[in-house]
Order: C-alpha cells, then structure tokens, then sequence
C-alpha cells in the first residue's frame, strides 16, 4: 500500500477549517483513501447518461438495433463472479472491441461471493471471518477477468453486493470488510473499485462507514432503487456529499421488456454519472515518416519507440501537451507513450476528439473536509469551487506551485480546476506521481 492522506478520526474544528486550503493539516497514514498503482498504459473513463443491464450480453447484433434508437449510451456486462447466473456467449474480447466501436459505454459487473446473511438463494456465500480473504480474492479473479477482455487499468469494475439482512450479527462488518479488501486489491492493479448495492442495505451500511480510518472507501456506488427516478443526487441512504464527484450510479427500474429497433431485451434501466470502462480505441498513423513515440506529450521527452505511416496505433485516451501544427493534443497509445495527435487519424486536427477521453489518474480526496479548487496552481489563485472528503480528484495532469504541507506539486484536473496534490490519494504527497504527465 503506497502513502496516503487523511486526518485521523477526532479532527478539531480548528483541523477541519485547515482543509479548505487556509494552512495545511498534518494527514494521518490510514484508510480509507487507498491509493491506485497506475500503470503507464491506463487512463480512468467516466460518462454521464443512461444505460441498461441485462443478465447475458447482448449480441452485437441486438446492440446494432438498439444503437441510436434507445435512450441507452452503456450497457453492463456481468464479467465474472462464483454467483454468475447467466452464461455469456457473446461476452469476449472481440465482442469488447466491437461494442466499444459502436459507441456503446460498458459498465463491467462481477457477481462474486455474497455475505451469508444475503437475501435469497445464491450459493456461493462467505462467512464473517473469511470476508477479508474473500474479498481479495475476487478483487484479484476480477482484475485477471477484465484484464482478458481488454478492459484496462483505470476501469472501473464494480462488485454486485445483493440485499442482505442488516440485523443478522456480524453481517455489516462482513459486508464492509469484504468491500474494503476488494477496493485495495483493485487499486494494487491500478483499476478503480465500484459496488452495486441495495439502498436499504448495502448503500446504508457503506454510507456509514464512508470516513472509517479502517476500511478501503470504494471509488464509485452504483445503488438499486427501483423508484423509477433517475437521478444520482438526493439518494435516502447516501447523502450528496458522499461520492460526490463524477462517482454515482442508480437502478431506478428492474426487471421489464423494452423493444427497439425491432429487437426485444427483458433489462433494468439505469443513469450514471460515473466512471466505466477504458478500452483501446483504433486509428492510424497519417504522417509521411516514421511517428516517434514518447514517454510524454511533448518533443522534450525521450523517444521510447517508433510507428510506421499507415500503421494502426490503439489509443487509450488524450492529453494536454505542446503544440504541434494545429493541435496541442498528445494521445496515449497501448505502450503508454504519447504521439502527436497531429499525426493520428482522430476525428478533430485541432481539439480532443470523442470518445476518447482525457488522460486521467484519479485519486480520493484524503481528508474528510472540503477541499478549495483554484483556477491556478496555487493558493494565490481565485477559489474555483471545492472537492469533498472522499470525492475523486480527476488528475490529468501535475506542475510545480505553492508549497501545501510536504509538496509544491500541483493537480490540474480533467475539469481545468487546480487542487494541491497534498489532499489526493496517490503514490506520492511530496513529488509527482507516475503515470501523471507534467503540465504543459
């Protein structure tokens, strides 16, 4: 586990005034902002809209039907799990690549060990004492399993937690602990940790335990409340102020038919304003010789390979960097280098081009206050909004400025907003943080 940031439980008011940016609190090394060990070649993906879960993935032919003609953008997929009902014909890593192609979002669902105290009849379940053991296990099973269909690092994968019984002894503490060692694992491989849980249950008991000094904090809720009400704000059980940043789900209607474009699917309807998926994107090298590849997005770093013109190249997301031509775009490729994206067959020669997304590192807020966002890296610069406790700060890129407690590094987040890095769970609080690129 690397270094991490928060204040200790019991913090003084005068503490919690510190954390909005008026001086600097001495963190505490504990959970539950876990850092995430990002590998080069990973970027987070997030989105905002509506998508459908449905037990067997869909045949791409289905998903071709219900393409434009549907509310839906996403679809999840139940990519593994002991508690995995449905077989999935369809569910590979070619079908991964075609569907992401065709413009469909995935929100990845592992359906592992439930707790023994959950509601129905699922068989694989864990005891109270064994909840740590087999939380790790299926956070490592789960990292395996995405890792073979092509999901990458900085994917959100999200455990199915069922409706459990809150007032069986013992069953809350298994539920927290098998949540918190599925987040850790999660983050040793540089994936972001979700759960899907019940509101009156999981959602609950999560909630409660959000600013523990103990457990993991997962990164993302996905709650089922079947109330037909879509929305991610102003849940019964998981105020605004938890998760609050680009860091929620709901179910808000189960089971039913809808048909569209001819084709029917029994599926529960979901909004999302969260992190799914990252996938590799294809294009190709339009240059007239040879693409140098580099270790970041500018011609000042060191050349780390080569691409040949009309080669394809698989990008994973875009970032910021030094102007070439028309365009400051750099993109990151498979091997976690950059090109120009000057050179890249991308949709816009001049701007960022959908659906590939900015470049992003995200990490947790690690203390349990808000924290100033400023429209500069430093503290000298306006206040241009706030991150609460626990909200994830989307890194996209880093740059030297006002000294905060043990660092001058800075975040510049994939909103153009500036935090100090020293309130961010990451692999550092006193210099940058690899795979993060410098600022340009």
């Amino acid at each position: 586990m690397g270094p991490t940031r928060r204040l200790a439980a019991g913090v003084t008011t005068a503490l919690a005034a510190l954390a909005i940016g008026i001086m600097a609190p001495t963190p505490a090394q504990a959970d539950p902002a876990t850092p995430a060990a990002y590998p080069s070649a990973s970027s987070a993906t997030r989105i905002s809209g509506s998508f459908f879960d449905t037990c067997t993935a869909p045949s791409l032919t289905a998903l071709a039907a219900w393409r434009g003609r549907s509310p839906y953008t996403g679809v999840n997929i139940y990519f593994g799990g002991r508690n995995r009902g449905c077989a999935q014909p369809n569910l590979t890593a070619p079908w991964v690549r075609s569907a992401t192609a065709a413009g469909w979002s995935l929100v990845p669902t592992y359906f592992g060990d439930q707790p023994f105290c959950v509601f129905g009849s699922k068989p694989y379940r864990y005891a109270a004492s064994g909840a740590a053991a087999r939380g790790a296990a299926d956070g490592a099973d789960a990292v395996a399993k995405a890792r073979s269909l092509g999901l990458l690092p900085g994917s959100a994968l999200y455990a199915d937690v069922e409706h459990y019984d809150r007032a069986a002894a013992g069953c809350t503490t298994a539920v927290r602990t098998y949540v918190s060692e599925w987040t850790r694992a999660l983050h040793r491989a540089g994936f972001l940790a979700g759960i899907y849980a019940h509101q009156d249950s999981g959602v609950r008991d999560l909630a409660a335990s959000y600013l523990s000094t103990t457990l993991a904090r997962p990164d993302a809720i996905w709650m089922a409340r079947w109330d037909n009400v879509a929305t991610t704000t102003n849940w019964p059980t998981a105020g605004n102020t938890l998760w609050a940043e680009w860091q929620r789900a709901k179910q808000y209607r189960g089971d039913h038919l809808e048909t569209w474009g001819g084709v029917t699917m029994n599926v529960d309807s979901d909004i999302i304003r969260g992190p799914v998926a990252t996938v590799l994107r294809p294009y190709r090298v339009t240059s007239s010789g040879v693409l140098n590849v580099r270790s970041g997005p500018s011609s000042a770093y060191p050349v780390i390979g080569t691409l040949a013109p009309g080669s394809v190249v698989s990008l994973i997301c875009q970032a910021r960097g030094q102007t070439v031509g028309t365009t400051s775009v750099w993109d990151r490729i498979s091997n976690g280098g950059f090109v120009s994206d000057r050179y890249v067959s991308t949709p816009s020669s001049t701007t960022f081009s959908a659906p590939l997304q900015r470049c992003s590192s995200p990490g947790q807020v690690t203390i349990s206050t808000p924290v100033n966002t400023r429209s500069g890296p430093g503290t000298s610069y306006a206040v241009s909004g706030s991150l609460q406790g626990g909200a994830l700060a989307w890194v996209a890129c880093q740059k030297a400025g006002t000294l905060v407690g043990s660092t001058r590094v800075w975040n510049q987040l994939v909103d153009g907003r500036w935090m100090s890095d020293y309130y961010v769970s990451n692999a550092s609080n006193t210099t940058y943080s690899s795979p993060v690129p410098r600022c340009p």
